[in-house]
């Protein structure tokens, strides 16, 4: 089994991608992602539930492809 990287290591690269994230949030939004069709939005008085199944299936497809694309 491989040396897996100290826990130090995983917080900090998880700290940065929450970061770039956040700053690429008002970017994303402009695209429409989180607004597609098949996208579930459920308003009630007082309360939204918002569930991005779509989008979350095609921001999945995209890193799979980019993962596969810089593994090889």
């Amino acid at each position: 089994m491989p040396d897996l990287p100290p826990v130090s290591r995983i917080l900090v690269v998880a700290g940065a991608l929450l970061i770039v994230i956040g700053l690429l949030w008002p970017v994303v939004a402009r695209l429409g992602l989180g607004r597609l069709p098949g996208d579930i939005v459920i308003e009630r008085e007082g309360m939204r539930i918002h569930l991005p199944l779509v989008t979350g299936l095609i921001l999945s497809a995209i890193l799979s492809v980019l993962l596969w694309f810089f593994r090889r």
